[in-house]
């Protein structure tokens, strides 16, 4: 577990590095809100066409091969090997804070490499860096982690395809639920994240220094809470608890960013957004993950990265369309609407005994559990 932690946060520094900037980059050659929010999704939509795949394969062949070519969503279906049920939760966190020290770190260094003029900003030397961050990480699996999937438990069958496996994982409807409930919270944080840099240059007046260090802030709230706090909270008020909590807290925090045009206001909405997705993203995962069978975690957990790539496809081409036709505010309005709706889905999703009871059985109840 340490090593992988560590893994995932040299990749994600990479990352966190260069996301913030794009923004900069599409506007240094004067392109619209639509294309600059386009270029962001370019990345979710290469997950999305692969996530099933590598999932997939991963059940095949082992996690270690296929985390040294794809590491999101094999990493969930790691920890789901090497954790206990009733400790998911905790241990979706710890990847939850490696993530959020990872954009933690990469904003803020992109940030200062890259200075705060938007005009003359270092674009070019963050990239450098992100790609040996890459490299680094991609020699720390290879290098550095066992095998976490013995071959006993691997399912020798071929690969299913995308769609039959989407098909598959989507006839069970509390798990069907669950990745709607996912695929929509980041459907409107992707899309709010999309526009921040080229929201917060007209409305405050920022450039790529500040808008990475408001990144690092995110990041450093959700490693805490994720990295120290989320076992414990897990243990008191249980994952759908938590989840609902944090849908409240960004559907809160998107309403409240239109209308932030000092920094007071500004760092109470950002707070309240990053303590949101800090409960949210480990608690969802984790009833996900719980309601997959041992054998079929890869497949799982990379159609519900499929769904998230998805939100992240759409969303920030939703945001920029939003923002180029009903102004810079439009998009967090939009992310706050949609934020709702998820919260009034989790309200019907299983909860106490009725959740723990369908997490304890197999992979399609063992006997094609429709509950599932």
């Amino acid at each position: 577990m340490p090593t992988l932690f560590l893994i995932v946060v040299v990749d994600l520094v990479g990352f966190g590095l260069v996301i913030p900037l794009l923004p900069f980059y599409a506007v240094r050659f004067v392109a619209s809100p639509q294309e600059v929010t386009a270029l962001v999704a370019i990345y979710s939509l290469a997950q999305l066409m692969t996530a099933p795949l590598w999932g997939r394969l991963s059940d095949r062949v082992g996690r270690r091969p296929v985390l040294i070519v794809s590491l999101t969503a094999s990493a969930l279906a790691y920890i789901a090997d090497v954790t206990k049920p009733e400790d998911r939760a905790r241990g979706m966190g710890l990847i939850g804070a490696a993530f959020g020290l990872g954009f933690m770190i990469g904003p803020a260094l992109g940030g200062l490499l890259a200075g705060n003029d938007p005009v003359t900003a270092d674009l070019e030397t963050p990239a450098w860096v992100a790609a040996g961050l890459s490299a680094l990480a991609l020699l720390g699996v290879a290098l550095l982690l066992p095998e976490s999937l013995p071959a006993e438990r691997r399912d020798g069958a071929p690969p299913a395809s995308r769609v039959g496996a989407v098909l598959s994982v989507l006839r069970r409807p509390v798990l069907s639920r669950l990745i709607l409930v996912n695929f929509l919270v980041l459907l409107a944080v992707a899309g709010m994240q999309s526009v921040f840099a080229i929201w917060a240059m007209p409305q405050l007046g920022w450039g790529p220094s500040r808008v990475g260090y408001v990144f690092a802030y995110i990041g450093l709230i959700s490693a805490a809470l994720q990295g120290g706090l989320i076992g414990r909270l897990t243990h008191y008020f249980g994952e759908e608890r938590l989840l609902l909590g944090g849908l409240a807290l960004i559907a809160g925090g998107l309403l409240v960013m239109p209308f932030a045009h000092h920094l007071p206001v500004l760092v109470g909405a950002v707070t309240a957004l990053a303590l949101g997705m800090g409960l949210t993203q480990p608690a969802i995962n984790s009833l996900i993950s719980r309601r997959a069978g041992p054998e079929e975690q890869g497949e799982v957990m990379g159609v519900s990265q499929s769904a998230t790539s998805l939100s992240r496809v759409l969303g920030p081409l939703a945001a920029g369309l939003f923002f180029a036709v009903f102004g810079r505010n439009s998009p967090y309005f939009l992310a706050a609407v949609l934020v709702a709706v998820t919260l009034l889905l989790a309200l019907k999703l299983p909860r106490g005994r009725d959740a723990a009871q369908l997490a304890e059985t197999g992979p399609l109840g063992q006997e094609g559990d429709p509950a599932r």
